[in-house]
């Protein structure tokens, strides 16, 4: 059976909860800004993962689950993933939109392919190569809001940097997912979602609480303190933590091994456009001409490089 043969509406729901969810994590991280600093934002949504995760997982964390003798891998999956990818998001959304960062984490395929080059010496097709030229030609239109003459001295504002650094960042985390350690992760663990994610957090968090003990340390005072405890932080915080943490990658495992990574993917391009409505919703903040060029780019270049000959 075909992969579009198995593409049934319960699969499709199942596809398209990811971007939902991941496009509301980038709107909630804007709205949050100036009511929690970024980073420790992303400490406080894996705190409340993890702890999730607990009933369903803890003995991965027990002397002999498996988990030890592959701990460096999993300390830098920790770090890649849950230390370092949102909170680069979470600080990105300070000076940029939510369409501007789901636009630039939608080009992740494309960094990729080139990572998979340098790194892994993994080649790269023809077609790949065109894809990627249109794809970055897209990132390239939203980094320089439509004007061409800006390219020659291209000035990023911080959170069109730090976006970037985070795309490349979780571009070297799912090549890590793909290439395991020598002699593979342990099968107990990587045929459980939950414990694999667990594995995870629970070195994550050693890492995000350095990340937020440094952050704690440059913050400036601040009249009336850095957190603004209340109602509008807490629901976000569970949002967070249940719906782009759990919600998401539950069923973007379980809609992967329906229909494969491929077929996936193309609905993970769907971030940006939901992000664009929920931004015109909840924040006012209008989709421009250029976030539908390089939209209309980006996932051209993505089905070009995918496209089966």
């Amino acid at each position: 059976m075909s992969a579009t043969a198995r593409l049934t509406p319960s699969t499709i729901a199942l596809l398209l909860i990811p971007p939902l969810m991941w496009a509301g994590n980038a709107v909630v991280g804007r709205m949050m800004q100036g009511a929690i600093p970024p980073i420790t934002f992303n400490l406080l949504r894996w705190v409340i993962a993890g702890a999730l995760l607990l009933p369903l997982a803890a003995w991965v964390l027990r002397p002999g689950s498996g988990l030890w003798p592959q701990w460096r891998r999993f300390a830098l999956l920790g770090l890649l993933g849950v230390g370092l990818y949102n909170s680069l998001q979470y600080m990105a959304l300070k000076t940029s939109t939510p369409i501007n960062v789901t636009l630039v984490a939608s080009s992740i395929p494309i960094w990729m392919l080139l990572l998979g080059r340098v790194l892994y010496g993994v080649p790269i097709a023809r077609r790949s190569a065109i894809g990627a030229v249109l794809s970055l030609a897209g990132v390239a239109v939203v980094l320089s809001r439509g004007d061409w003459a800006q390219l020659g001295a291209l000035r990023l504002v911080p959170g069109d940097a730090w976006m970037l650094l985070a795309a490349l960042t979780w571009a070297w985390y799912s090549w890590l997912l793909v290439r395991p350690p020598e002699g593979g992760y342990p099968p107990s663990i990587k045929g459980d979602w939950a414990a694999f994610l667990l594995a995870q957090i629970a070195f994550g968090l050693g890492w995000s609480g350095l990340l937020t003990a440094g952050e704690w340390l440059a913050l400036p005072p601040a009249p009336g303190g850095q957190l603004q405890w209340g109602w509008p932080l807490a629901l976000a915080l569970a949002y967070v933590a249940i719906g782009p943490s759990l919600l998401a990658y539950r069923s973007w495992g379980i809609g992967v091994a329906r229909v494969g990574p491929t077929v996936a993917g193309f609905f993970n391009n769907l971030t940006p456009l939901f992000a664009a409505l929920m931004s015109a919703t909840l924040l006012g903040e209008m989709p421009q001409l250029h976030h539908a060029a390089g939209f209309v780019l980006i996932v051209g270049g993505i089905l070009v490089s995918s496209a089966r000959r």
